[in-house]
C-alpha cells in the first residue's frame, strides 16, 4: 500500500516575471511560489514530505492538449525582446510572456507529470506540485489568464494513455472557471470535471455564457461537466461545504474515480483580490479531507491561483497537512449557505439530475488509533494502531465514585467502561488522535464517557448510535447531539432537535448509505460543530461494515478528527475496517455508488423537511431557505 506525500517544486519556476506596466497582469508574481514554499518550511512540512525531481515536460506531452501551431508561438518567445513579447502577449487575454517563460512552462507540465507518475507507480499516496504558470484557462491554441499550458488537463490524458485510466475526476477550487479544462474533456465521459467559480450572472472574468451550472458536456460527455457558478461574493466555508456535500462528493462517488487531479487554486480564499471570498484556509484542509476519500487517495493537487500571498501560503500549508494526514483544523463561521449559494446548488443538481442516480431525489496528535481488543486479535490490526491497556483500578474506581456507582455494579460492566474510558482518555489529552474500544455494555460505557467528556470541559459532543440502544441522555442543553441510525423510528425525544431518529434499512447488495451520509448527516454534524464525536455499533445495526467506514471517514474532519468507536459485538472485520479508516493506513473501498431505496429517500426527505430550519446546512433548494430563513 502506498504511503507518502510528494512535494514537488523548484526555484526556476519563479525565474520569470511581468516586465512592462500592466494592471490586469501585475499580481502574477514570483512571490506566489516563494512564499508558499517558505511557509511550508517554516512548518516543517518540507521535510515531512517526499522530494520529488523536477524535469521538463516533452513537446509530445504538451501536444496531448495543444496544438503544435500554439506550442511553436510560445517557444519562440525564448529570444523575443520586451517590445516582441509585448505585442505575442496582446494576441492573448490576461497573459505576458518573458523569455523564461517557455521553459518555466514545460517545468509546471513535468512538474505535475512527475507527480502523477509518483501516485500511479505507488512511490507516494498522494502529493502536491507547487507549479507556475498555472494551467486551467489555456486552450488547445491559446494561452489565457496567466496560463500558457494546461497542467492538469495534460496530466489527465497523460494518465489515461499511460495507465489506462478510464475515470478521472478534476476539482477546480479556484475562483475563476477553467474554461481550458473544460473545452478539453466536454465530450469525454471519461473525465468528470468539477469547477466552482465567481460568476455573478456573467459578469466576471473571464465572462463566458459556457461557465453557467447548464452547460453540462456535450455529446458523450454530458453530465460530466459540473459548474457550479457563484452569482455573488463572500462565499464562506459553510457554502463551500455545502457544494460539496450536495453536488460534488455524491456525484463523485457515483462516478467512482480512479485518480484525482486538483486544480488548486486559492483565489477562492479569504483575503484574495480576485475572488473576494471568505473562506478560510482550514475550508481547504476540509475539501482535501474529503477528496482523500475516492479514488483509494490517489490525488495530485496542482496549485493553479492565488494572489493574497498570506491566504495563499497558508491554504497551501492546511492542503499539505491534509496530504500528511494531520489531524484536521477546526472550522470557522456559522455553518448556513446564504441564499446565492444554495439557488446555484439547486440549480446544478436540477441539471446534472438526468445524468446521476444521486440527483433523481429531492434528496441527495498521533494518527494512531488506540484500540482495545483482545490479545489473539491483536495483529490483525493494521501496524500503525496502538494497542492500549485498561486504566488501572484505582483510577477507574476514583472515576466512577464521582457518578453513580450503581450502573457499574457488574463485573461486565466494569471491564467494558475500563476499555472505553482508557481509550477516551488518550483521545481527551491528545495522546491519540482517535480511537476504537470494545465493551459489552455499550449504553453504560456510553452514558460514563459522555459525563467525563463534559468533566473534562467539552461543550459540544455528536453521539451517532448505529443500532438499538437505549440512552438515558440529557438533551436539552444543546450538549450533545445524538443521532440514532436504527431499523424502526424512536419517537420518545422526537421533540428536541438535538435527538434524531434516523430510520434506515440498507440494502444487504450494495452499500445505499452515500445519501444519507452526505444529505443528511454531514450537514448536520457540520452545522453543530461538535468538540468531539462518539460513534456506538450496537445490537441489530442496521449497516454493514462499509457504511459504518464511510460514516467514519468523512466525520474525520470535524473536531480535529477526535473520533471514539464503541464497538458491542465485536465482529474483526469490522474493527479492521474502522481502524484502518481511523489511522489512515488505506482508504477503504466503499464500492460503488448505488441509490437507496424509495423508502430511505422519503426517510431523508422527512427529516430534512423537519430539520432544516435548525440545521441550516441541509437547505439545498431556494424553496427550503426562504421557507426556513
Amino acid at each position: 500500500m502506498a504511503s507518502g506525500t510528494a512535494l514537488i517544486y523548484d526555484d526556476e519556476m519563479t525565474s520569470y516575471k511581468l516586465l512592462w506596466d500592466d494592471p490586469e497582469c501585475d499580481i502574477e508574481v514570483p512571490e506566489r511560489l516563494l512564499s508558499s514554499y517558505e511557509q511550508l518550511k517554516h512548518y516543517h512540512l518540507v521535510e515531512r514530505c517526499i522530494h520529488v525531481p523536477v524535469r521538463e515536460g516533452t513537446e509530445e506531452e504538451i501536444m496531448l492538449v495543444h496544438s503544435s501551431e500554439y506550442l511553436e508561438v510560445v517557444k519562440s518567445t525564448q529570444t523575443m525582446n520586451e517590445e516582441e513579447l509585448r505585442r505575442v502577449s496582446e494576441n492573448y487575454d490576461a497573459v505576458y510572456f518573458h523569455p523564461n517563460t517557455y521553459r518555466c512552462a514545460k517545468l509546471a507540465v513535468g512538474a505535475t507529470l512527475q507527480l502523477v507518475d509518483s501516485v500511479m507507480s505507488g512511490k507516494v499516496r498522494n502529493g502536491m506540485a507547487l507549479v507556475r504558470p498555472p494551467g486551467h484557462h489555456s486552450q488547445r491554441n491559446a494561452a489565457n489568464g496567466f496560463c500558457v499550458f494546461n497542467n492538469v488537463a495534460i496530466a489527465a490524458q497523460y494518465a489515461k494513455r499511460r495507465y489506462g485510466l478510464q475515470r478521472i475526476l478534476i476539482v477546480d477550487w479556484d475562483v475563476h472557471h477553467g474554461q481550458g479544462v473544460q473545452y478539453v474533456f466536454e465530450e469525454d465521459p471519461s473525465v468528470l470535471y468539477y469547477s466552482w467559480h465567481r460568476y455573478e450572472h456573467q459578469q466576471f472574468w473571464p465572462l463566458l455564457r459556457e461557465s453557467d451550472y447548464d452547460a453540462v458536456g456535450q455529446g458523450k460527455g454530458k453530465g460530466f461537466n459540473l459548474n457550479v457558478p457563484w452569482n455573488k461574493v463572500g462565499m464562506g466555508n459553510s457554502d463551500y461545504l455545502a457544494a460539496f456535500f450536495h453536488v460534488l462528493l455524491p456525484v463523485a462517488f457515483e462516478f467512482v474515480p480512479e485518480l484525482i487531479l486538483v486544480s488548486s487554486g486559492y483565489d477562492s480564499g479569504i483575503g484574495d483580490p480576485e475572488g473576494q471570498m471568505n473562506a478560510t484556509p482550514e475550508c481547504f484542509a476540509h475539501l482535501t479531507h474529503f477528496l482523500m476519500q475516492l479514488a483509494n487517495g490517489r490525488l495530485c493537487a496542482v496549485l493553479e491561483g492565488g494572489y493574497h500571498l498570506k491566504s495563499l501560503s497558508e491554504s497551501v500549508c492546511m492542503t499539505v497537512k491534509t496530504l500528511l494526514r494531520d489531524p484536521l483544523p477546526q472550522i470557522a463561521g456559522e455553518m448556513a449557505p446564504c441564499l446565492s449559494a444554495i439557488e446555484s446548488i439547486q440549480n446544478v443538481r436540477g441539471a446534472h439530475k438526468p445524468y446521476w442516480k444521486c440527483l433523481m431525489y429531492e434528496v441527495p496528535p498521533v494518527k494512531t488509533a488506540a484500540a482495545i481488543v483482545s490479545k489473539a486479535d491483536a495483529h490483525l490490526l493494521p501496524v500503525s494502531v496502538q494497542v492500549e491497556m485498561e486504566m488501572n483500578a484505582q483510577e477507574l474506581k476514583t472515576f466512577v465514585s464521582a457518578f453513580d456507582v450503581e450502573l457499574v455494579k457488574e463485573e461486565k460492566a466494569l471491564l467494558s467502561l475500563q476499555n472505553v474510558l482508557a481509550v477516551l482518555d488518550k483521545i481527551l489529552k491528545k495522546k491519540a488522535c482517535n480511537g476504537i474500544a470494545e465493551s459489552s455494555v455499550a449504553s453504560v460505557s456510553i452514558t460514563f464517557a459522555l459525563k467525563h467528556c463534559f468533566d473534562f470541559g467539552l461543550q459540544r459532543v455528536l453521539c451517532i448510535v448505529v443500532g438499538d440502544m437505549d440512552l438515558e441522555l440529557d438533551l436539552d442543553d444543546g450538549k450533545m447531539l445524538l443521532m440514532n441510525i436504527c431499523q424502526k423510528q424512536q419517537t420518545e425525544k422526537t421533540n428536541s432537535k438535538y435527538y434524531i431518529s434516523l430510520n434506515w434499512k440498507e440494502d444487504a447488495e450494495r452499500n445505499n448509505f452515500f445519501c444519507a451520509v452526505l444529505g443528511f448527516i454531514l450537514p448536520v454534524a457540520y452545522s453543530y460543530q461538535p468538540d468531539l464525536m462518539i460513534i456506538v455499533i450496537g445490537p441489530n445495526r442496521s449497516l454493514g461494515v462499509n457504511g459504518i467506514s464511510l460514516l467514519t471517514c468523512l466525520l474525520q474532519g470535524l473536531a480535529e478528527s477526535r473520533i471514539l468507536v464503541v464497538i458491542q459485538d465485536t465482529e474483526i472485520k469490522l474493527v479492521q475496517s474502522v481502524a484502518k479508516a481511523l489511522s489512515g493506513v488505506s482508504t477503504p473501498d466503499f464500492g460503488a455508488y448505488t441509490p437507496a431505496s424509495q423508502e430511505n429517500v422519503l426517510e431523508i426527505k422527512r427529516l430534512r423537511d423537519q430539520l432544516q430550519q435548525e440545521w441550516k446546512m441541509l437547505r439545498c433548494s431556494v424553496r427550503n431557505w426562504v421557507s426556513g430563513s
